[in-house]
């Protein structure tokens, strides 16, 4: 794989550094040196702070390539909004580890990953792991205990001092040099599955992950459960799917960015997750593309008096990043209502109303790659309207079923992978009432349950061979070999 220094002129870079070639915007945006025609990684030297600027174009036309830039375009916009706060708080539980910061306010740059200071390398990786950017600048200040990003901004070679810039120099280097050890493309694909073992809910159980690892060794895949402090290794691999349970604002997001960064093939991507798990933006993107939902209405403090007048009682308030029953409230009257928005309102400025439609059960509809694989009855949980009952200290759920894809209603069947095409084209579970011959989507998840023993009833083994085989095919098509 190519790689490229992007500068604004050569005296920005006046280093050899193996494995990579130093190019002039001006360069590359011609397309002088034939550049376009192979696989390649941009690293983007060039000023970025004006929009439709040369550094701007640069990762503008690295992306419409498949160049893979750092830093891309949505990093560049992001980082010129006026509070960049949102792109550097990452998880809400992470960590920064900050050093030598006695009076609580830090500045710390990111050279490739090393801090030039010496002091802060963890924090300066962290950086370049969220940003995916080879020069940064960022502030960070102790506010309860805690540190936490308040600035940030894109550096250029111009920026550096001599020393700094043979700092860089080494950085650079060494980071490429790592990249070449870490080098796909030698031996069996490799797949990383990411793995949460003390979450609440993941979407699959430790003997689906040992079913999936097992019929991937058979498949002549490489496969490897990882945790969350493995962002680092993803260039060891060539797909990363996600079994942990995935929000935007959380690692599993940053992970699925840095996979796509690094071009692995990734299920969930970073869009599927975007678009399935904020149930507003699912609304309306169903909405535009008229799949059948129950009436439904997007609420703020300004209308919440439409509720009963357009859904009537009971009905059902959801936040938008509910999921598993949690952050979903039936209310069937208005002192319930007014109770739930207040407790809503403060974790969101918009909450999702939607009509009651009783049924003894939900259907789900596992769709990958614009197909449906697998059907399930989910059974609400006993005496409860909810498949789980969730109760201080435990929870009950209803029980699964699971069926043929041919013995379950077209309807059913068509409705839900539409409703996945809006989506995309991962691995998604279709959440759907019936009521006589019509059908609604209540929502499409994103790292929809694959358990052993319930969503694997009907196909068993088969059911995993499906899954791992898109991820051959997508590799292969990636342009890696593959032998099966």
């Amino acid at each position: 794989m190519n790689v490229y220094f992007v500068v604004n002129h050569r005296r920005d870079w006046p280093f050899e550094t193996p494995g990579a070639t130093v190019i002039t915007a001006r360069e590359y945006i011609a397309n002088d040196n034939d550049v376009g025609a192979d696989a390649a990684r941009t690293f983007n030297f060039c000023r970025t702070s004006r929009y439709q600027g040369r550094g701007y174009y640069v990762s503008l036309v690295a992306e419409a390539r498949g160049h893979r830039p750092w830093p891309d375009v949505k990093t560049i916009e992001d980082l010129q909004s006026d509070d960049p706060r949102r792109l550097l708080s990452g998880d809400d539980d992470a960590a920064w580890t900050i050093l030598n910061a006695p009076e609580g306010k830090i500045t710390i740059e990111s050279y490739f990953g090393r801090d030039p200071a010496g002091h802060n390398d963890a924090a300066a990786r962290q950086l370049f792991a969220l940003l995916h950017a080879p020069f940064i600048r960022a502030t960070f200040q102790c506010i309860d205990g805690r540190w936490t990003p308040t600035e940030a901004r894109l550096l250029y070679p111009g920026h550096l001092d001599s020393a700094q810039l043979k700092f860089a120099a080494a950085a650079a280097a060494d980071y490429l040099a790592s990249s070449v050890r870490r080098q796909r493309g030698k031996g069996p694909p490799a797949l990383a599955i990411l793995h949460n073992p003390d979450a609440p809910d993941p979407p699959s159980t430790p003997a689906a992950l040992k079913m999936f690892c097992r019929i991937a060794r058979d498949m002549g895949m490489r496969t490897e459960i990882v945790g969350r402090d493995a962002i680092e290794r993803l260039p060891e691999f060539d797909a990363l799917f996600i079994r942990d349970t995935t929000h935007v604002n959380h690692y599993t997001y940053q992970f699925a960015r840095r996979a796509v960064a690094e071009g692995l093939v990734v299920i969930d991507d970073p869009d599927s997750i975007v678009r399935a798990t904020n149930k507003v933006f699912l609304y309306e993107l169903l909405s535009r593309h008229q799949i059948p939902m129950p009436r439904s209405l997007i609420v703020h403090r300004d209308n919440v008096d439409q509720i009963v007048a357009t859904l009537h009682f009971p009905c059902i308030v959801k936040l938008p990043d509910s999921a598993f029953s949690r952050g979903v409230a039936k209310v069937e009257s208005q002192e319930r209502l007014d109770e739930v928005l207040k407790r809503f309102f403060e974790q969101s400025e918009l909450v999702v109303a939607q009509e009651w439609v009783p049924t003894e059960f939900d259907w789900r509809v596992g769709v990958l790659d614009g197909r449906a694989l697998y059907v399930c009855k989910y059974m609400m949980a006993p005496g409860h309207w909810q498949v789980i009952k969730r109760e201080p200290g435990k929870h009950v759920e209803g029980k699964t079923i699971a069926l043929t894809v041919g013995e379950t209603p077209e309807i059913v069947v068509k409705t839900a992978v539409h409703a996945a095409s809006v989506v995309g084209d991962g691995l998604y579970g279709v959440d759907l009432k019936q009521v006589g011959d019509r059908c609604y989507v209540i929502e499409v998840n994103d790292n929809p349950n694959i358990d052993a023993g319930n969503e694997d009833g009907v196909l068993k083994e088969a059911l995993y061979r499906e899954v791992l085989g898109v991820f051959l095919r997508r590799i292969r098509e990636h342009g890696k070999p593959v032998e099966v």
